[in-house]
């Protein structure tokens, strides 16, 4: 995992039909906050520590972990 910063575009990757999230599958947007909590300790893993709030193209604005970011396709 690369980790992610305040201001950097990305695309959420939620392949999981069954994720409530997954409407937000395949949209852009920018990082515009980034959050610690303990899912890192809910989880067991470090990555989870980082909760991401990025607003999307659309404008709406969604909360997802490390693992459900990639990079920008455009």
């Amino acid at each position: 995992m690369m980790g992610y910063e305040e201001g950097d575009r990305v695309r959420v990757d939620i392949p999981d039909e069954t994720d409530p999230d997954h409407r937000y599958h395949g949209e852009h947007g920018a990082i515009v906050r980034v959050i610690q909590d303990d899912g890192g300790d809910v989880t067991g893993s470090s990555v989870d520590t980082d909760l991401y709030r990025v607003k999307l193209s659309s404008g709406e604005t969604v909360d997802v972990r490390e693992r459900d970011l990639r990079p920008p396709l455009d």
